[in-house]
């Protein structure tokens, strides 16, 4: 926000999730008055041809009709008579009879390195007279859809004067918030902040407890959150601290970016169901089984829910008698469910468990970069064996006893709102903790799993006006520039390579770092690249340190970035000597700039994974 604008009326928090998006807001002038509740906006969209209504959820999908399959007054949306795009709840229901004209999992494509999200891949593997979108794109209609529907609400505060918080994952990486920020920039936001989709839900929490959420934790606590979504598992800890007579939250580690989540659970389901058919000899063609996981994704929240049911029907869209004789028909059962999500997902197991790695085919096709261990369980295992010295300023550099021990649970995300999920997950946790000798975990409760990430956005809104508590924690990541090395060339191999760090774990969004008793020289006015790494274990490096050795998976390499630095007054392919600078943007995006030591020069990159 600039220092000469007044504070906008709203304080607004969008969760832009893997299945469904949400925007909920909060009027500043009720919260200063004690009423800091969050409200939910109902979105006008499609629910069926010609019919709108408002739904406190925008299904994160987009279908991309042909031009003869709806009429023009079948589209018609408050604002707009001639939509050029359904998104929304027609756009999941259409897309479940014809998959291969459904955009999905955009958000999760943003944070896929080895492709370029600007290009039109969307909807994956669909036939030539299709015409795709980019994952970009895709999240800009999301975003696009709700500012139209605020506006058309709110017609005297446009929603592009507000403060807006969107949030994303704690494990998007520095050009995965870039490209988000891209999105939202060409909506028209002017006050845009990103935030932790796990640090949001701690924010609900607080919100929605008031003041009793320091009569539900104690100092030195540890609260582990579980963000369990359509597309990603997100993994964070938050340590319980004091400053100055006051609790204070501090978060302390973040997990790796684990596509894992709903929409793995929808395909087992789909093809224990062609399984089952193909044993009554009724085969499936690939385009199907898009089909059932969509029905799959329904009959499953009712198989989950409390009040439960012993099946649910499943229909398989069939192109005409010619290919199956029939439409088919069949059933998920509850113990179905069951075996395959709660002991197939949620096993049972040791606190020493890793995630499962097997060897990789050489050839694949090009889509997201699934886990390959379905096991939630095990990937929270690692986390919390590989985070065992987050917490060490607590526990004064004491032994962790192998892996970090949370007192409290949150759980977010639309997964774990099924019961038996989460006593499944809580029943794994405190076997842990009972075979160390330590106490049970203690679930936090008062949560909306759906609604929470949008509504702790905000109510953080709110907080960064200087009410409420903040969660510290600034980057969640260490992050490293790679440096070749000068040693004398040998034949056949590269340079080695050395990484330095630019910016610290930690660091604050709107801080500087400069890199000290360090010159390097840099190639202008030709093609270079440039290596950045991150680390989330490496908490102690500051800015200048120089690894040339790391443990495997110590540090994840991000997608080289190739640029050519524009020279004047110099021979192209010049070597300028320079020191380093970093900046971290308060949207959590990394600056790199090198400046001459000779003539100040400066040349800046961006740590983010566009192409070019």
């Amino acid at each position: 926000m600039n220092a000469e604008t007044a504070p906008s009326r709203y304080t607004v928090g969008i969760d832009l999730g893997t299945t469904h998006c949400v925007l909920s807001y909060l009027d500043a002038a009720a919260a200063q008055a004690g009423e800091a509740v969050s409200d939910i906006l109902p979105i006008p969209q499609l629910t069926a041809p010609g019919s709108v209504e408002d739904k406190s959820q925008l299904p994160s999908f987009i279908y991309l009709a042909h031009e003869a399959e709806l009429a023009v007054d079948e589209l018609v949306l408050p604002w707009d008579s001639q939509p050029p795009i359904i998104v929304g709840t027609l756009a999941r229901d259409l897309g479940s009879k014809s998959p291969l004209r459904l955009v999905s999992s955009a958000k999760s494509w943003l944070c896929h390195g080895d492709v370029d999200r600007h290009q039109p891949l969307l909807p994956l593997n669909s036939p030539e007279d299709v015409a795709r979108i980019s994952p970009v794109e895709a999240t800009f209609r999301y975003l696009d859809h709700m500012r139209r529907a605020w506006d058309h609400r709110f017609p005297d505060n446009p929603l592009v004067d507000q403060d807006v918080t969107i949030t994303v994952p704690a494990s998007f990486d520095p050009g995965a918030r870039e490209l988000t920020a891209e999105a939202a920039a060409r909506v028209g936001f002017c006050h845009l902040t990103l935030l932790e989709e796990p640090q949001s839900a701690v924010y609900h929490w607080i919100g929605a407890s008031g003041e009793d959420w320091r009569k539900q934790v104690s100092v030195g606590d540890i609260i582990l959150v579980v963000d369990m979504g359509g597309g990603t598992t997100d993994l964070s800890l938050v340590a319980v601290d004091e400053s100055e007579g006051e609790l204070s939250l501090n978060r302390i580690a973040v997990g790796d970016h684990i596509l894992l989540g709903g929409d793995n659970m929808d395909l087992a389901l789909a093809y224990r169901l062609k399984a089952k058919l193909e044993g009554e000899g009724k085969a499936l063609q690939p385009w199907q089984i898009q089909a059932v996981v969509h029905g799959c994704r329904h009959a499953k929240e009712i198989l989950l829910s409390d009040e439960g049911a012993g099946s649910v029907p499943i229909t398989v869209p069939s192109r005409g008698s010619k290919l199956l004789g029939a439409t088919l028909r069949t059933e998920l059962t509850a113990e179905e469910v069951r075996e395959v999500l709660i002991d197939g997902f949620f096993p049972r197991v040791s606190i020493d468990d890793r995630p499962r790695q097997g060897p990789r085919g050489a050839l694949k096709q090009i889509g997201l970069p699934y886990a390959q261990d379905a096991a939630v369980t095990r990937h929270l295992a690692y986390f919390l064996n590989r985070h065992q010295g987050a917490a060490e300023r607590l526990t004064g550099g004491g032994e962790t006893d192998g892996f970090i021990k949370p007192a409290k649970v949150l759980f977010n995300g639309g997964v774990l709102k099924a019961s038996a999920i989460a006593t499944r997950l809580m029943e794994v946790v405190n076997s842990w903790l009972l075979e160390s000798n330590a106490e049970p975990a203690v679930l936090l409760e008062g949560m909306d799993l759906d609604l929470a990430v949008a509504r702790g956005a905000a109510y953080y809104g709110y907080v960064r006006r200087g009410e409420g508590v903040r969660i510290r924690g600034g980057i969640a990541s260490s992050y490293y520039v790679g440096i070749e090395s000068a040693q004398p060339a040998v034949p056949g191999m590269e340079a080695p390579l050395q990484a330095l760090c630019v910016a610290p774990f930690g660091m604050e969004e709107g801080s500087d770092a400069e890199v000290q008793n360090h010159e390097f020289g840099l190639v202008v006015g030709a093609p270079v690249r440039f290596r950045f790494f991150g680390s989330t274990t490496r908490r102690d490096d500051l800015p200048g340190t120089l690894l040339d050795y790391w443990e495997p998976g110590e540090l994840e390499e991000f997608p080289e970035i190739q640029v050519d630095l524009p020279v004047t007054d110099r021979t192209p392919g010049d070597v300028v000597p320079v020191r380093l600078a970093s900046r971290v943007t308060e949207l959590g995006t990394l600056c790199l700039e090198a400046i001459s030591t000779r003539g100040g020069e400066r040349w800046r990159v961006e740590l983010d994974v566009r192409a070019g």
